[in-house]
């Protein structure tokens, strides 16, 4: 395994060639893809920079809402699946009507809220 650049930092020269070098010497569609492509990197640098987070406060919110106070299982994959699992079961609370009315009404549209927040932070570098 090498040390430096980590692959954080090779997306970021990546996009910085892109959006310095193509960009400025490319013309029409050329010019255009190459954007497309540096935003691409953008995206997953963030996505990269803030997974693990965002995912660590998903799980926390969702046992909240869902009453379950389990640990997390470790990052990556495992931990993707369990919190599908816990969005499966929120969903169906909420089909069920669970979340018609009362305080944990606004506790689900809270947590819609951040979720939706996260999601925006990557895909737009918004907070």
């Amino acid at each position: 395994m090498n040390d430096r650049p980590d692959a954080a930092e090779l997306l970021a020269a990546v996009r910085r060639f892109l959006e310095t070098d193509v960009v400025a010497s490319a013309r029409g569609a050329q010019k255009y893809q190459a954007r497309v492509a540096a935003h691409v990197l953008a995206i997953v640098e963030r996505e990269w920079a803030l997974s693990d987070r965002h995912l660590a406060e998903e799980w926390e919110s969702l046992g909240r809402l869902l009453g379950e106070d389990e640990s997390a299982p470790p990052s990556g994959e495992a931990l993707c699946d369990a919190i599908r699992d816990q969005n499966e079961r929120l969903v169906e609370r909420i089909r069920a009507g669970d979340a018609d009315t009362g305080s944990w009404r606004t506790d689900v549209l809270e947590h819609l809220r951040r979720v939706a927040a996260a999601k925006l932070e990557v895909a737009r570098g918004e907070s």
